[in-house]
């Protein structure tokens, strides 16, 4: 079979914070992913594309509460499911075109898809997730007020409406989504991380909240066994020191750097953190890559010429674990038990 590759396309990477977010302004952005895709699929992958939703599904919710006079309210979690539909319908149309240009017949479907949550998810105390547009601090806390919104700033960007973003445990149409790929089907799938649900006895039920799509991305990349995991952003590469005097890009990043740079806080929560833990889960196994760039350059990236190459985490053979062993032995003394100490 053809190895897999799953590509992360960023909300933000879709509806950027100096636009309003039209479904035409949106559709301009997703080409030059889209045509990414249709490059990579003639590079032989089996391609799944998620995406994510914090612009979309915060108008879609901000649209629900100025109406909510004339309207009901709809619940977060069927507000990520309208926007699974949304995006996936804009993607669909784009890949299409692209396809059609490379003169390839690949059938495209987007699939709505949950996935489980934990309720007792610390997430859903302490909301942390962006979402909706970049606002003014002024503003913010003004429909903090009117709506009762909890609100916060985002990475320097501006003030932004935060959910709850619980960590995700399972996909629960993982199989609908390998059959797909095995049918030779481009398929959107996961859509604004999923539609979070909870398992209730036998039965699901959807919870308010938003999953990153970053983390649901590389744990259905791992699921699937994929080669590749390509996060599509609003930036071209990972940066250390980003936005200050001595910024300076990363092209290339092992395992190991990474954690260290995570856990110092190089990399903040709100933007690059979840990309890069998320990268670093999937590349636990060897013989898998991950690239984080902008949208027009994922075939770059694969060629080493643009973006973020992360490496797997080195793998430490067994004669080199008991090498290291028996020279720690031999440097440290030699300590009998009790029972084995010479008596006087």
């Amino acid at each position: 079979m053809k190895p897999i590759a799953v590509v992360a396309l960023g909300g933000n990477a879709l509806a950027p914070a100096r636009e309003r977010g039209k479904f035409g302004e949106q559709q301009v952005h997703a080409r030059a992913a889209c045509e990414g895709v249709a490059a990579l699929l003639a590079l032989g992958y089996r391609v799944v594309l998620t995406h994510g939703n914090g612009p979309q599904v915060g108008a879609t919710l901000l649209r629900a509460e100025l109406a909510q006079a004339q309207l009901p309210l709809e619940p977060l979690h069927a507000c990520v499911a309208e926007t699974q539909g949304g995006i996936g319908y804009l993607l669909q149309q784009t890949l299409e075109s692209a396809l059609a240009a490379n003169r390839m017949a690949v059938p495209v479907a987007t699939l709505v898809t949950q996935v489980v949550v934990a309720p007792s998810d610390p997430a859903f105390l302490h909301p942390s997730k962006p979402i909706g547009p970049f606002l003014t601090e002024s503003d913010a806390r003004d429909r903090a007020r009117e709506l009762g919104w909890i609100v916060g700033e985002d990475s320097g960007r501006g003030w932004r409406r935060l959910v709850a973003s619980p960590h995700p445990l399972e996909i629960v149409e993982l199989a609908a989504i390998r059959a797909c790929l095995d049918s030779g089907v481009l398929l959107i799938a996961a859509g604004g991380g999923g539609i979070p649900v909870v398992r209730r006895r036998s039965r699901l039920q959807g919870v308010d909240a938003v999953i990153d799509k970053d983390r649901t991305s590389a744990l259905l990349a791992r699921q699937l066994n994929a080669r590749l995991l390509l996060f599509s952003t609003d930036v071209d590469h990972v940066s250390w020191h980003f936005g200050k005097p001595d910024e300076r890009p990363l092209a290339r990043l092992d395992w190991e750097g990474a954690k260290k740079y995570l856990d110092r806080g190089e990399f903040p929560a709100g933007s690059m953190g979840p990309k890069i833990e998320s990268a670093l889960d999937f590349l636990r196994q060897p013989a898998r890559r991950a690239y984080i760039t902008s949208p027009g350059k994922l075939v770059a990236a694969l060629r080493g010429r643009a973006g973020t190459l992360l490496l797997p985490r080195r793998a430490v053979s067994r004669r080199s674990s008991l090498r290291r062993a028996g020279a720690a032995s031999r440097r440290s003394p030699r300590r009998l038990s009790a029972a084995r100490r010479p008596r006087h």
